[in-house]
Order: structure tokens, then C-alpha cells, then sequence
């Protein structure tokens, strides 16, 4: 199960918050899989992730609630699917890491995401992989609440259009490969570099 987190509704889409729901639609489009399905407060759609001859089924999940309380959503789906959380790889914006960075960390704590606080409550473990999408912090002394809710600048843009790309690589490669191979391969590099395709450069 993919999971990306955002808040509903145009008005947050283009938000730095929504960097989750981005990098989702991304990979659903990539792979042509709908989330056309309404399900336990998400669109979900299910497919298939192919890449260099290899395949894996996978559960898209953009969840419907807002941001707190994503876990209300999540929990129930990843039961219904039989999904265990170790199995589940959630993508969301990060404030304490630099401005267009990608970490993927296989678990732990919240970290002070609201989103990922709600999952762990909810799924009762903190052993699901992350995909943490570095927003960087506010300017001056701008209200962290009011800056993730802006949408990405132009200028931002030249940095995230790449990273989306990266991001949907690094979770593909996540599901074909595992979280090892994922962490070596992507943690550690800025946004845009080697984007697109990863997986299929990496197979055989």
C-alpha cells in the first residue's frame, strides 16, 4: 500500500502540505492506475507497478480526511486488504528537512507530522516506511501552519517538478526492491538528480 498525504478539495492541491497527494497522482498516472474508487474516506485504485520486466500488485490511497486524521482512513483500509503496516509506504511533506530532499526512513516516530502521528495511533505501530519530502522551514517568523498551506512558487517549481518524478522512482523501487536497496539508492541526493525511471535502471 502507497499512501499519500494532503488535505481535499482544489483549494489545498497546489499546496506545499499536498506534496503527498502530488507525488501519488504521479505515480497512479505513470502506471495508469485510477483512484476512482470512494473507500473508507479515500480513493484508492488498484494496479500494477511494472518496471524492467518486473511487476508487484499495489493499493494507491489518497485519504479524504484531512491531515490529522488520515489514520481514520488508513487503518481500516490496510485491514480490510489484510495490508500490514510494514508493508505500507506513506509519502508526506517534511518542515525540518531541507527545501527539495527526499529521506526514506523504514519507521519510527512522528516526528511532530500530524499526519503520521494519526497513522501511528491509528494502525497501532510506528513500523511503516516513509517517504519524507523536505519543504524546508518558514521564512522569518512566519507561522509554520500558514507557510504549508501556500501553494510552491514558481521558483519552487523548478526544484519539485523534478522531485515528484524521484519520489514516485523511490516508490517504485521501494515495492520492487525493498527499503534497503530504496534508502541506498535514493537517500542522500537533492531533488532531480537521476529522476525518472529509476527502477527500470536499476533492474537485472
Amino acid at each position: 500500500m502507497i499512501v499519500g498525504l494532503g488535505n481535499p478539495g482544489p483549494r489545498f492541491a497546489a499546496n506545499r502540505h499536498n506534496i503527498g497527494f502530488q507525488c501519488l497522482e504521479l505515480l497512479a498516472r505513470r502506471h495508469a492506475i485510477a483512484l476512482d474508487k470512494m473507500q473508507n474516506k479515500a480513493m484508492v485504485g488498484q494496479g500494477w507497478v511494472r518496471a524492467g520486466g518486473r511487476h508487484a500488485k499495489v493499493l494507491l490511497v489518497k485519504p479524504l480526511t484531512y491531515m490529522n486524521l488520515v489514520g481514520e482512513s488508513v487503518a481500516p483500509l490496510a485491514r480490510f486488504y489484510q495490508v500490514e503496516p510494514a508493508q505500507i509506504l506513506v509519502i508526506h511533506d517534511d518542515l525540518d528537512l531541507e527545501s527539495g530532499r527526499l529521506r526514506l526512513r523504514p519507521g519510527g516516530s512522528s516526528g511532530g507530522q500530524n499526519g503520521i502521528k494519526s497513522l501511528i495511533e491509528r494502525l497501532g505501530s510506528q513500523e511503516f516506511a516513509r517517504a519524507r519530502v523536505g519543504i524546508g522551514r518558514p521564512p522569518g517568523r512566519m507561522d509554520p501552519a500558514a507557510y504549508v498551506l501556500q501553494d510552491f512558487t514558481a521558483d519552487e517549481e523548478s526544484i519539485f517538478g523534478p522531485l515528484r518524478a524521484r519520489v514516485a522512482d523511490a516508490a517504485e523501487m521501494w515495492l520492487l526492491d525493498g527499503m534497503d536497496i530504496a534508502m541506498n539508492r535514493f537517500n542522500g541526493d537533492k531533488s532531480g538528480e537521476k529522476s525518472a525511471g529509476a527502477a527500470e535502471r536499476t533492474a537485472g
